[in-house]
């Protein structure tokens, strides 16, 4: 049966993944404080099933600081502060949707349910220390979790930045769906690049009017503008 939850099972028998689950309970047991909580790192798998995916958003490394990362890329959880990336995705989502409202938190959550695979390349991180984890093991998991949707499912895919790019291009392109893929390519939306085109990127209203050429749903990226929305003065 092709799931995620069958994906992670044939992956959790592999050396590689056993060493890599070595290396997070030894970083534990020394008291390092270790990011998502255990219980959230495959999050992006379970609020997205595989056969629901529409889209694949690629991040590199989850948020390393106390309480804001919770096993999506992009997001953190209501009560958070809105990290920089994130508000520069919902400035170039109101670039596509004007009439947008910009929510008061960064909960992607309702992304993923509507079928938008959040996923970072490393699903853990040492706290204060990003990319601590890159070497551990989740680069071939997630690059493998790519590889099995690509091979049993088409969908669109907004790669930001280099690192994304160079992750996914090359399995996409080597994929049975291929032809079936919706690639978008833009700069990071971190404040040190997103004014170099990311902003303006289009890519929200591009993605949706692909998925409602293949007969599926658009995703609501925000809510729209009401007089009791709640709306950031950043914009």
């Amino acid at each position: 049966m092709v799931s995620w939850q069958t994906f992670i099972a044939q992956e959790q028998k592999q050396a590689y993944f056993q060493e890599l689950q070595h290396n997070l309970q030894a970083e534990r047991a020394r008291g390092v404080n270790v990011y998502p909580p255990e219980n959230e790192i495959f999050k992006a798998f379970e609020l997205t099933p595989i056969e629901r995916v529409k889209v694949v958003i690629l991040g590199q490394d989850p948020y390393h600081q106390p309480t804001q990362a919770h096993g999506l890329a992009f997001s953190v959880p209501r009560g958070v502060k809105t990290p920089p990336s994130l508000k520069n995705i919902y400035k170039a989502i109101l670039h596509d949707y004007p009439n947008s409202a910009i929510p008061a938190h960064g909960d992607l959550q309702g992304w993923a349910e509507q079928g938008v695979l959040l996923l970072n390349t490393s699903l853990t991180v040492r706290e204060n220390a990003a990319g601590s984890h890159a070497k551990f093991g989740w680069q071939q998991f997630t690059q493998n979790a790519l590889k099995y949707l690509a091979q049993h499912h088409g969908c669109a895919y907004l790669l930001w930045g280099k690192h994304a790019q160079q992750v996914a291009k090359p399995i996409i392109a080597e994929s049975l769906y291929s032809e079936h893929a919706k690639v978008l390519e833009s700069v990071h939306p971190s404040p040190l690049s997103a004014h170099r085109g990311f902003l303006t990127c289009g890519h929200f209203r591009n993605v949706n009017q692909w998925l409602e050429a293949q007969g599926k749903s658009p995703i609501q990226w925000l809510p729209e503008a009401s007089e009791e929305s709640e709306q950031y003065t950043f914009l």
